[in-house]
């Protein structure tokens, strides 16, 4: 994280009833409580390094 800014929570988990949905993935190495953050054809985990690339859409003719 950076200096002097907090971390939005409230953008990783949604209320659904009397469920709480998280929207983004867990890390597989670090486990539950470390978030990967979303790029646009990747996911990586700012804690551990792991990275893995997004599928690319197939096109349907």
């Amino acid at each position: 994280m950076t200096k002097g800014k907090k971390t939005a929570k409230y953008k990783y988990y949604k209320v659904e009833g009397d469920k709480v949905v998280r929207l983004k993935r867990f890390c597989p190495k670090c486990g539950p409580g470390v978030f990967l953050a979303e790029h646009l054809n990747r996911y990586s985990c700012g804690r551990c390094g792991y990275m893995e690339w997004k599928q690319p859409a197939k096109k349907e003719e």
